[in-house]
């Protein structure tokens, strides 16, 4: 049992002991004699890379493994009393509440209010405590304004916080989720980790969260559990996690940890706050413009201006566009009169708040959807949607992929290793590499590669690593010509790939220009790096360790 199961006299929410499991086919366990407690109100980050194990020790949690993936199982997981591996997803339905990776996936009902109260039906709950939950939960993700709506008429990340009411209306002893905050924007994602760390502060619940993007959430962890290869790896407080991170698996440190370790200060902060406390007297800014400023940090892209006399080649042209989406209570617009040029060879990372109209911008520029005034022109467009699951249609993953084209996109992705694996079986971010292998089949090299590249939350499920990887493979698509253009609410992602950052705010460009320029110098919009230092267009580790060392960054 747990210390502060111990201290607190009383079972743990969860406990597993010598979980062993392999998928059906799969040529190695996913899992290997994991053994974990969790007290309650205990707020647990569960770490790794991809396909490391972490959704895989979240199904098992909630009964899905072995009852709906199938495979071989052994040991015991108990959840409130409950064994989850005899009772399966069913029974354990009151006592856990889950969040998968693909929201999309959970959802079953037509309207938001009826996809919410539907675990209190099942329950028995009456009437009045139904509807009284419904609008509690609703009002604490900010959401009752969609309870009317049709699911289908959501975006990914309302769809989201969508599914993570269902799992929270039964105020279940322990709350699983499985990157939560993949599709959402900055702000609601820290609304949501401080909204879960009120959960088990105030309701005593257990929470397990599996996440790659730390920053966001280390800070409000009581506790870190590391997976690695299916084993449990590391499992400590906070700051241990970080400096095992140093030796252990250098990918998994925080923004602010990495800028740490490359300035030589100790010890690595877990957030902003930590961070910005040891740096108190330490001159930490950089004239502007000049040198040092993001000028000399990543150069403006000199991109296209529409207008009559303009005859530069676009990848992608907008003018005047608008579109008009109805969500079942009338049309309303989602894109007001934009304006947008982007030139080959441009990278472009498309971002703004759940709403904004970033989905719907790609979508019409690849002929989804007709506008109802402008118009939109895209050379030669490839577009990854945000639902990996769409372009996944067979039982295994060389049937999605033939021949050497097929091959040559998976070994591009680096899911090589993974052809005769069932796509449901993957991890999440391997679904989400997969999709981009078959969007791009046979488009990466000579006169196939497309004029524009359009990626849709393409990170989601993504370790440190694979972003690195996609980022190199969007260098080479720009440099052989095609635009790339990311919609996407990481941030660290876009500083790492974006020349230019276009943010979008309730269907018009409110802000366009260099990628060291937008995300520093603002709260949400700016990378962790940008809110420790404050310096303008200091957005990496690398170039705030050399700010701090003295040097121009």
């Amino acid at each position: 049992m747990s210390d502060l199961a111990i201290r607190r006299g009383v079972a743990p929410a969860l406990a597993v002991e010598g979980l062993t499991y392999s998928y059906a086919r799969a040529e190695r366990p996913a899992l290997v004699d994991v053994s974990l407690e969790v007290a309650p109100g205990e707020f647990v980050l569960l770490a790794g890379r991809s396909a490391s194990g972490k959704s895989t020790l979240l199904r098992a949690a909630c009964g899905l493994v072995p009852h709906f993936h199938g495979g071989e199982v052994e040991g015991r997981v108990m959840v409130a009393g409950l064994d989850a591996i005899g009772a399966g997803p069913g029974e354990m339905a009151a006592a856990v509440g889950y969040l998968a990776q693909d929201p999309e996936t959970q959802v079953v009902s037509t309207t938001v209010a009826a996809e919410i109260e539907l675990p209190l039906e099942m329950r028995g709950d009456g009437a009045a405590d139904r509807a009284r939950a419904v609008e509690e939960v609703a009002l604490a993700l900010a959401i009752p304004h969609l309870l009317g709506r049709a699911v289908d008429t959501l975006s990914g990340g309302e769809l989201q916080r969508v599914a993570l009411a269902a799992a929270l209306v039964t105020r279940p002893r322990l709350v699983l989720l499985d990157e939560p905050t993949s599709q959402l924007d900055p702000v609601s994602g820290d609304e949501l980790i401080w909204l879960l760390r009120r959960l088990n502060e105030e309701w005593g619940v257990a929470v397990v969260l599996a996440e790659h993007r730390l920053e966001r959430c280390l800070a409000a962890a009581d506790r870190v559990v590391a997976v690695e290869e299916g084993r449990i790896g590391f499992d400590g407080e906070p700051r241990e996690f970080l400096a095992w991170t140093r030796t252990a698996d250098p990918t998994l440190m925080t923004p602010a940890a990495r800028l740490f370790s490359l300035a030589g200060i100790e010890p690595l902060p877990v957030g902003v706050r930590d961070a910005r406390r040891a740096l108190e007297g330490r001159a930490t800014t950089v004239p502007h413009p000049g040198k040092g400023s993001s000028e000399e940090i990543s150069p403006r892209p000199r991109f296209p201006r529409l207008g009559k006399r303009d005859k530069s080649p676009r990848a992608l042209e907008a003018k005047g566009l608008w579109v008009e989406l109805d969500d079942g209570s009338g049309p309303r617009d989602v894109l007001r009169g934009i304006d947008l040029a982007i030139a080959p060879g441009e990278r472009v990372a498309l971002m703004g708040r759940n709403g904004a109209g970033k989905s719907t911008l790609l979508r019409t520029a690849a002929g989804l959807i007709d506008p109802v005034a402008g118009r939109v022109a895209a050379e030669r467009m490839a577009l990854l949607t945000q639902n990996p699951s769409d372009y996944l249609v067979r039982e295994r993953i060389g049937d999605e992929l033939p021949g050497e084209a097929g091959y040559a996109a998976l070994r591009a992705v680096g899911m090589e290793h993974a052809v005769d694996a069932d796509p449901r079986d993957v991890s999440g971010g391997e679904r989400q590499r997969l999709a981009l292998a078959i969007a791009l089949a046979g488009r990466l090299d000579g006169e196939g590669v497309p004029g524009l590249v359009a990626l849709d939350e393409p990170t989601r499920g993504m370790d440190r690593g694979r972003k690195d990887g996609l980022v190199a493979l969007v260098d080479r698509l720009a440099a052989q010509g095609a635009a790339v253009v990311v919609a996407t609410h990481d941030v660290e992602f876009a500083a790492a790939f974006a020349g230019r950052v276009v943010l979008l705010g309730d269907g018009v460009v409110i802000a366009d220009g260099a990628g060291a320029d937008v995300l520093s110098g603002g709260w949400y919009f700016a990378t962790e790096v940008a809110r420790v230092l404050d310096a303008p267009g200091v957005v990496t580790p690398e170039h705030g360790a050399a700010l701090l060392a003295g040097g121009s960054p």
